[in-house]
């Protein structure tokens, strides 16, 4: 399953949308997420932004041998999308694969 996190953009054909980390951080858990686009800003923080998916991911590869989707980063936010990618990049290289969706 293709998995697009956003508030906002349209989603791209034959992906499956989700509006909250929660949502995202669900399908991961149940192991079924292939790939995986992201965006930071989500229109309420406190709900989370796209980095908490990026983090949880993080811990679960390196805590409990969970197999990353391909992953991607789409938001508009410049600085978020630098820490997120740099986030994607420390999984890719514990994981053993170079590159992203």
């Amino acid at each position: 399953m293709k998995v697009y996190l956003d508030d906002e953009r349209a989603t791209p054909d034959g992906w499956v949308r989700v509006y909250w980390p929660d949502e995202a951080i669900a399908l991961l858990a149940a192991g079924t997420v292939t790939h995986i686009s992201l965006d930071h800003d989500l229109g309420d923080d406190a709900r989370g932004t796209g980095y908490d998916v990026v983090l949880w991911i993080e811990e679960k590869v390196m805590t409990a041998g969970f197999q990353p989707p391909l992953m991607r980063v789409h938001s508009a936010n410049a600085s978020a999308r630098i820490k997120m990618e740099a986030g994607i990049g420390a999984i890719d290289a514990y994981a053993g694969r170079h590159g992203d969706a």
